[in-house]
């Protein structure tokens, strides 16, 4: 650590003093200013804090001794070395250790002598002033730190809400965008899929508490993994019921597509879970039901407990599809087999009376996926 143009402030009354002070610090590297009296070292200490003072004690006004401790009671300079020039005598150093001083230097001095002091307590106010830097920097950083970490914590809650009733992905999406108005009711058009198990009710009239919150647990794992997977919306989980949308909060050109290959998906998987069922004596099919409509959608519940709902008859409809399914049979509406076209193999069943709806719908069966067609 170098002491080159490090400041000296000389405060003495006695120019030639000044002049002799000055000649040997300036030719050594040293930034030299003056003042000759303690009220304008002091004066100058409000607008500038150097690295070092030599002050003499004998000056007109205020003497060394009170400047000096001006110099400590100021939180600005209460750290800057002091050096104070002195005559002879006990008495004097005495009083300026009491006054603040950090050394003496007793006149008439040496040059040698008066600079291994300055460079020594430059030395020392530039590792303090290191000191002082780095502090700032980690109180800095620190409260950077609390900041990142709030909004972090912020931004955990608010994913964790999306991720109640949205996949990872589109909660990610979300998140980066900042928006979240899709909150808000509006209306679009969706593909809406319900699900449950057969037999689940006198399943769990039946079977043990612990057997049947381990199906479901199975059950729940399963549909949710392929409800991320294939990026739909999750309504909610209500026992063995699922409802799953698809085009809203994010636009998916491929609705209906998406939620037939879904659908087959969770088939084939809950099919594989009930033969390990049927393993402990239960007997569990499942059923799925496909309706595309326009719903108002939007966040309902209360403080603390919020859920994204999609109201209206579309809803309804797949619920009553579902109703109706066989086990391992996938029931959808017209336009869901016109969307899905491409990929699904349907049988029509004709129209079907469905219970709360006012008029018959036309009810295909989901057979499967053509397979040379469906991208892997």
């Amino acid at each position: 650590m170098t002491t080159d143009d490090a400041v000296i402030l000389v405060v003495d009354d006695l120019p030639q003093n000044v002049k002799l002070m000055d000649a040997v610090l300036t030719p050594r590297g040293f930034v030299v200013h003056t003042a000759a009296s303690g009220e304008e070292a002091l004066a100058w200490l409000s607008r500038q804090v150097p690295d070092l003072v030599l002050l003499d004690i004998l000056m007109p006004g205020i003497d060394g001794y009170e400047t000096c401790r001006q110099i400590r009671a100021n939180p600005a300079t209460s750290f800057l070395p002091v050096v104070m020039v002195t005559a002879s005598g006990q008495e004097q150093k005495l009083r300026a250790i009491e006054a603040g001083a950090d050394d003496f230097l007793t006149k008439p001095f040496e040059q040698a002598e008066l600079l291994a002091r300055v460079r020594s307590l430059v030395r020392v106010k530039r590792y303090h002033d290191t000191i002082e830097r780095q502090a700032a920097e980690l109180a800095d950083w620190n409260r950077e730190l609390e900041a990142k970490v709030a909004a972090q914590v912020t931004e955990l809650e608010r994913v964790g809400r999306l991720r109640r009733f949205l996949s990872p992905q589109v909660a990610g999406l979300v998140v980066e965008s900042g928006d979240d108005g899709f909150l808000q009711s509006h209306r679009s058009e969706i593909t809406a899929v319900y699900c449950d198990l057969r037999g689940f009710t006198s399943f769990a009239e039946t079977a043990e508490p612990e057997e049947v919150i381990s199906v479901l647990r199975e059950y729940h794992q399963a549909l949710g993994d392929l409800v991320f997977r294939f990026e739909g919306t999750l309504e909610h989980f209500a026992g063995d019921g699922l409802l799953v949308f698809f085009n809203d909060p994010i636009p998916c050109p491929d609705a209906p597509e998406r939620a037939v290959r879904m659908a087959v998906a969770m088939r084939g998987r809950v099919a594989e879970l009930a033969e390990g069922w049927r393993s402990h004596g239960h007997e569990l099919g499942f059923g799925v039901g496909i309706a595309q409509g326009y719903a108002t959608l939007g966040r309902v519940g209360f403080e603390g407990r919020y859920d994204y709902a999609a109201i209206g008859t579309v809803t309804n409809v797949s619920a009553r599809l579902s109703a109706q399914a066989q086990a391992g049979q996938i029931l959808a509406t017209q336009r869901v087999v016109t969307g899905a076209a491409e990929v699904a193999v349907t049988r029509s069943l004709g129209p079907m009376e469905l219970r709360g709806i006012t008029r018959p719908v036309e009810v295909f069966d989901i057979l499967g996926l053509d397979a040379a067609r469906v991208t892997p």
